[in-house]
C-alpha cells in the first residue's frame, strides 16, 4: 500500500495563510469597489499618458517639456469625450426609439409571428404578452442610476488623476527611499517597466485593431442604411477593450437593431454575417500577429479575469481585467514562491517578455529615466553562475 505524501507543517501553514490572504484581499476589493474602481481607472489613464508622452517625444517635433502637457490634454479630452458621446448618443438613441414606438411594436410582433411560423406555432404570443410580467419601470430606474453612476465615476476618476499627477514629482524620491540598494531598485524598476510595457502593448493592439474594425463596420452599417451608424461605431470601438464580451456585443447589437428598423430581414442578415466574419478575421489572424509578446496570457485566464473583475467591479472591472492580469503575471514572476502561478497565467509557459535592446530600453524609461535599470531578478551575471 502506497503511503500518502507527507507535507511539512510549515508548507501547510504557509499555503493556508496564502489562501486566507487571497480570500481577504478579494473581499476587500469587493467591499471597497466604489473607492478603488475610480482609482484603478485613474492609474490606467496615467499609464496611457506616460506612454503617449514618450510617443510624442520620439515621433513628433513637439519639445520634450511640452510632450507631457500634450499627452495629458489628449488623454483627458479623449476620456471625457468618450463619456459624453456614450451618454449623449444613448439619450438620442432612446429618444428616436420612443418617437418611433408606434412602429416598433408592430414590427416586433411581425418578427415573433415569423419565428413562430418556422417552429410551427399556430398562435404565437404578442409583444404585450411577453412583456406583461416585466418591470419596465424598474429597468428604466436602474438604467438611470447606471447613467448617474457613470457621470459621478468620471468625476472621481479625474480627481484621482489630478492627485496622482501632483504626487508624481516626489515619486522618484520615494523609490530611492523604498529601495536604498541600487540592485533592488533596478529590479523594482524592471518589474514596473514590464508591467507598463504589457499594459501599453495591450492598449496599442486593442486601439489599432478596434479602429480597423470600426472602419469596416461603419461602411457596412452605412451601406445597409442603419440609423445611428456613428453611435454604433463608437460603441464597437469602446467595447472592443472588453475581451470576449466586447466582440459579442459588437457582432450582435447592430444586426438586432436592424431587425427592428427594416421590414426586410436582409439588412440584419448582411450585418450579422459581415460583422462576424470581420471579427473572426481580426481576432484570429490580425490580433495574434500584433500582440506578439505584449499579451502573453492564456485565453482561459483572460476569460476568468473577465468574470472575476466583472463580478467585483462591474463594467470598469471588465475593461481593466486584462491589464490587471498582465500586472499580476509580471509581479508574480518576480518571486520564487509565486513564479509557478505566473507560468500558469502565461500563454506559452514563459511569463518574461524578451529583453529589449539597451538603446531602446533606455529610451523608454519615461518617469524613471535617471534611476537606472538592472538585470532581472531571475537572471545571473557571468560571475554569479
Amino acid at each position: 500500500m502506497k503511503l500518502p505524501i507527507t507535507v511539512p507543517t510549515s508548507s501547510v501553514a504557509r499555503n493556508a495563510l496564502v489562501l486566507i490572504a487571497v480570500v481577504a484581499g478579494g473581499a476587500a476589493l469587493y467591499w471597497l469597489r466604489d473607492i478603488l474602481t475610480p482609482l484603478a481607472m485613474a492609474i490606467f489613464l496615467m499609464i496611457m499618458i506616460d506612454g503617449l508622452k514618450r510617443a510624442i517625444e520620439h515621433r513628433t517635433p513637439i519639445p520634450a517639456r511640452y510632450a507631457g502637457v500634450a499627452a495629458l490634454i489628449l488623454v483627458v479630452l479623449g476620456f471625457l469625450a468618450s463619456i459624453w458621446i456614450i451618454v449623449d448618443g444613448a439619450a438620442g438613441f432612446f429618444t428616436d426609439a420612443s418617437g418611433a414606438s408606434t412602429g416598433i411594436g408592430p414590427r416586433l410582433d411581425q418578427i415573433i409571428r415569423d419565428v413562430a411560423t418556422l417552429f410551427g406555432v399556430i398562435k404565437p404570443p404578442t409583444l404585450n404578452d411577453l412583456i406583461a410580467g416585466i418591470d419596465l419601470r424598474g429597468w428604466l430606474t436602474q438604467a438611470a442610476l447606471q447613467a448617474q453612476g457613470v457621470a459621478s465615476g468620471a468625476f472621481f476618476v479625474m480627481v484621482y488623476l489630478a492627485f496622482l499627477l501632483a504626487s508624481q514629482a516626489g515619486f522618484r524620491k520615494k523609490i530611492v527611499a523604498m529601495f536604498p540598494d541600487r540592485v533592488a531598485r533596478d529590479e523594482a524598476l524592471e518589474v514596473f517597466n514590464r508591467v507598463r510595457g504589457g499594459v501599453e502593448g495591450y492598449l496599442w493592439v486593442q486601439a489599432v485593431t478596434g479602429a480597423m474594425i470600426c472602419v469596416v463596420a461603419w461602411a457596412m452599417m452605412r451601406a445597409v442604411g442603419l440609423q445611428n451608424a456613428e453611435f454604433w461605431t463608437f460603441v464597437i470601438f469602446i467595447v472592443g477593450f472588453i475581451p470576449v464580451l466586447g466582440g459579442a456585443i459588437a457582432g450582435l447589437a447592430p444586426p438586432l437593431f436592424a431587425l427592428v428598423q427594416f421590414e426586410s430581414y436582409w439588412p440584419a442578415l448582411i450585418l450579422l454575417i459581415g460583422l462576424q466574419a470581420l471579427l473572426f478575421v481580426m481576432g484570429n489572424l490580425v490580433q495574434p500577429r500584433m500582440q506578439g509578446d505584449n499579451q502573453n496570457i492564456d485565453p482561459v485566464v483572460v476569460l476568468l479575469a473577465l468574470a472575476l473583475w466583472g463580478k467585483m467591479w462591474g463594467v470598469p472591472g471588465m475593461f481593466l481585467s486584462t491589464p490587471l492580469a498582465v500586472m499580476a503575471m509580471a509581479v508574480l514572476a518576480e518571486f520564487k514562491g509565486s513564479r509557478w502561478m505566473a507560468v500558469l497565467l502565461s500563454g506559452d509557459g514563459e511569463p518574461y517578455a524578451p529583453r529589449k535592446p539597451k538603446a531602446e530600453a533606455a529610451a523608454g524609461n519615461g518617469w524613471f529615466r535617471r534611476l537606472g535599470r538592472g538585470k532581472r531578478s531571475h537572471e545571473k551575471g557571468p560571475d554569479e553562475a
